[in-house]
């Protein structure tokens, strides 16, 4: 509300329709209707750098959560004491989770800033 109070302003000293544009900074977290009006108000860039961490943190959160069991030793899992687990450890894989899960929110701040 406040940023359409701006522009507001601006167009009648101005004379030009939303000239003013807004860079929403500490962006990570805001509710989606506060995006929304936001943009409408002349934001242009939106930081959600904390939004992509959490993201990439919880991808390997949860495949901790659901691998569990394999991520107790090398080897000995629920299948067996003597089945190996390498490729539940292996950082090519939790890895990928990771980025895989800040893709996915990437992807959700996209299209919440209307850029895709």
């Amino acid at each position: 509300e406040l940023l359409g109070e701006f522009q507001k302003y601006a167009e009648e000293k101005l004379g030009k329709s939303k000239p003013l544009f807004f860079v929403f900074h500490g962006g990570s977290g805001s509710e989606k209707d506060k995006i929304a009006t936001a943009l409408s108000n002349g934001v242009v860039k939106m930081n959600v750098d904390t939004d992509t961490q959490w993201a990439y943190w919880e991808g390997l959160l949860n495949f901790y959560k659901k691998k569990e069991g394999y991520l107790q030793g090398q080897i000995g899992n629920p299948e067996g004491e003597d089945k190996p687990n390498k490729s539940y450890y292996d950082p090519r894989k939790w890895v990928r989770e990771s980025e895989l899960s800040m893709v996915n929110r990437v992807k959700e701040s996209c299209t919440d800033l209307k850029n895709i």
